[in-house]
């Protein structure tokens, strides 16, 4: 029997425990000295907290096909390092000038803002020297394929793009179909690098990797939406972060189209089709399955 939430526990911890590993000063020189105190800020910007949910995805994914946990974890550190270096920066004053992260001061707060955005650019360099390391894949055409991957969710088609696309939207005017673009590119990108990676660690083929795709993009699109769901009816304390902040700075989201049970009932779709994306994989896919039904019932 499947346990979701043993899994999700495991995963953060090797997660956390490798992170801790990894950003190390000594591990990080070359060819000169890493500056210690950037590298405590990527430390703070990304270890003690977070579900992990983005190595998980990895791990899931590459379990479809018979791959380890333990081979999935490096790629699965890559992602979660450009996930952490967009949070570090997200919260930036420029971008959505919060104070509180996973319970914690901001790293602009318990650095500075100088250092926040070196820390941020440390963690997103870092991730592609994970995926180019042969401790990742062995075969060094797989490794391009990652880096190729990690490259698209997270550039100007994918995470970087959406994220000007929101700041574009606190203008107001986005229609329906533009909200969904900009949360696909925005949250929703990474989600789809992380599964195609996974699939890609175990050498997926195309009708494997399509199917798993159109789950990728249905998680990622229910992930969004629970977010947005989440900042309308969740507390500040709950969430770790500021709640109501979407409404106060004008974002456009899909609760503010829809409406709150409108929201809730499109994040069911939402889920629904995910599951039935991963109908040909059978109980190798229940990890897959569990992480899409836990992104709509999460609550934080």
């Amino acid at each position: 029997m499947y346990d979701f939430a043993a899994e999700l526990a495991d995963c953060a911890l090797a997660v956390e425990t490798a992170l801790d590993r990894h950003l190390d000063p000594e591990r990080l020189s070359g060819p000169g000295p890493a500056a210690e105190r950037v590298v405590a800020a990527m430390r703070h910007g990304s270890l003690n907290g977070g579900k992990r949910l983005r190595p998980l995805l990895v791990r899931q994914a590459a379990n479809v096909f018979g791959v380890p946990s333990s081979r999935a974890l490096i790629a699965g550190l890559a992602v979660e390092a450009v996930h952490c270096y967009s949070l570090i920066h997200d919260d930036l004053p420029a971008m959505d000038d919060d104070d509180t992260r996973r319970g914690r001061p901001t790293v602009h707060r318990a650095y500075d803002e100088a250092t926040a955005i070196l820390a941020g650019d440390g963690l997103l360099t870092h991730a592609f020297a994970l995926l180019a390391g042969e401790q990742c894949h062995p075969d060094p055409t797989v490794r391009i394929a990652l880096v190729t991957e990690l490259a698209a969710g997270s550039g100007v088609g994918g995470m970087v793009g959406g994220q000007m696309r929101d700041i574009e939207g606190e203008a107001g005017g986005f229609s329906r179909a533009e909200i969904e673009v900009m949360q696909a590119m925005k949250t929703g990108a990474l989600i789809r690098a992380s599964v195609r990676i996974g699939a890609l660690l175990g050498n997926a083929d195309a009708r494997a990797l399509s199917a798993l795709t159109a789950y990728a993009e249905a998680a990622g699109r229910a992930f969004q939406l629970a977010d947005d769901i989440l900042d309308v009816t969740a507390t500040s304390e709950t969430l770790g972060k500021t709640a109501g902040k979407d409404a106060e700075s004008g974002k456009q989201t899909l609760v503010g189209e829809l409406g709150l049970e409108g929201a809730r009932a499109e994040l069911d779709q939402i889920v629904n089709s995910a599951v039935m994306a991963l109908r040909t994989f059978g109980p190798r896919a229940d990890g897959l399955r569990a992480t899409a039904r836990y992104f709509a019932n999460r609550s934080h």
